[in-house]
This record gives structure tokens, sequence and C-alpha cells, in this order.
């Protein structure tokens, strides 16, 4: 994206889990393109080449490493082999996610669980295996991805409603306590944005309903967060912690649209 070298992410050194994909990726590749390191991580090993070959064509020096936030060693194990490479970690955006609609009524425990450890405590265990290095740095960005249902409620996704929701609280809590060490932690509540992992929802009324309550009246492009991501990660975030940036078409603002 030209434009985007200047304004404070030179040089840093950014992870991205759940950045081989979707969201992730974008914002995986506008901060390379803002001239960042950036080291893609995810499950797959094969997203994980793939989207390092796309670092590397924007200019970026990258690692290829997989890891699952539902495994804490597999995050230590990409923690230390980006300390290995470059040092110091900066930038950490948390950006994996999993959502599956159905009736709470019928909300199996185990599906509940699920969404739970990978949006809430997914995100708490990246923070907590990066921040300590950030903490020690006394100099870090942690970007979590929230969501609109951080603020408001869908139909038949309490789970991930609830994990969102959470998401926005664990980013102001952790906000509070690590302000002093220099590290500003804050989120992004994108919008609706069409990615694989709501596709199917969008092809829906659900999706026209969306439509019609976005005063923009249309979907994102998830070349749209990137500006909010490479603010948040950058020196011009100094002073902005425990925010929950939206980016939504005015979804949040709107009441009446007609």
């Amino acid at each position: 994206m030209p434009g985007l070298r200047g304004i404070g992410c030179e040089g840093k050194i950014a992870v991205v889990v759940g950045g081989t994909s979707g969201i992730g990726q974008a914002i995986a590749l506008g901060l390379a393109e803002a001239g960042a390191t950036v080291v893609a991580s995810s499950r797959k090993m094969d997203a994980v080449e793939a989207t390092a070959t796309m670092l590397e064509a924007a200019g970026s020096r990258t690692l290829r490493v997989a890891s699952d936030v539902v495994d804490r060693a597999s995050l230590e194990r990409l923690h230390d082999a980006v300390i290995a490479a470059f040092g110091r970690v900066d930038i950490l955006v948390n950006a994996a996610g999993i959502t599956k609609k159905v009736p709470t009524l019928d909300c199996p425990e185990e599906l509940w669980q699920q969404i739970m450890d990978v949006n809430v405590t997914g995100t708490l265990r990246a923070c907590q295996v990066f921040g300590r290095t950030m903490l020690q740095q006394s100099a870090g960005r942690i970007i979590n991805i929230a969501s609109l249902s951080t603020f408001v409620a869908f139909h038949e996704v309490a789970a991930y409603c609830a994990s969102k929701a959470a998401v926005g609280s664990l980013t102001r809590s952790l906000a509070v306590e690590w302000a002093k060490a220099g590290i500003c932690v804050n989120a992004i509540a994108p919008g609706v944005f069409p990615t694989e992992l709501n596709r199917k929802i969008l092809d829906s009324p659900r999706g026209a309903e969306m439509l019609m309550r976005t005063p923009m009246h249309r979907y994102g492009n998830v070349e749209e967060l990137v500006g909010a991501a490479i603010y948040l990660a950058s020196d011009a975030s100094s002073f902005t912690t425990g925010q929950i940036l939206a980016v939504d078409g005015g979804y949040l603002a709107s009441g009446v649209n007609q």
C-alpha cells in the first residue's frame, strides 16, 4: 500500500497470530508494507509458507513457524524463534478466532468451551507469552481483534459474542496493568468483512440485515482495516491504550437508516 512508510513501523518486529488468512493476513501484509518485519503464524504450515512468501515479496524478513493458540508450547516456540532471529518483539496482533451459529439451548458445553478457548484464552496465552518479553523491554504494542459483538448481540452466536465481549474486557485490563511499562494494548472491532469465517452467514438473510444496518450499505474490504492496525502498532499511538477502535462503516453508530 503506498504511503504507509514513515509513520513509525519501520524496523519494528511484528508477530501476527492467526495471520495467514482473512483479517490477520491483511494486517500482516499491511504492517510489512509499512516497513515492519512480520512473522505471520497459524496452525497450518502450508498457509504459513504461502503467507511468508507474500511477506517476502512485500520486502519483509520473516520466519516460517506454525502455532496454535490452544497450545501454549507452540506459542512459546514461536516466541523463541522470533527472539532468536530478531532479538525482540515490538508488535503482537491476535487475530485467531472461530465461531459457530447454533441456538443457545442446543449449544453443547464442549462447543462453548472450544470457542472460549480459542477466542479468549488463546488471546490471553499469546499476550502472556509475548507480553512477558515486552514487559522486559519496557515497550510494546498489542492489538487484539474484537468484534461488533463485543458491543451488541447477534442471533444464535452467544458463545462467540460472549468470547468477544471478554476480549474487549481483557484488552482494557491488560492496558491498565501494563501501561506503566510502556505497553499499549488496544483492539480493533471490525464491522462486516467477508472472510472464510463468516462467508456462509453473509450469503443469507442475516447478511442482508447487516447491510441494512450499516450506513455505508456495503461490506468492508479487509485492506480497510490496515490503517487502524498501523496506527495502533506505530509510535503515533503512544498515548492510546485500552481502546476498542471500531472500523465498521458506521454500524455501531446506526439507529434508523431510512
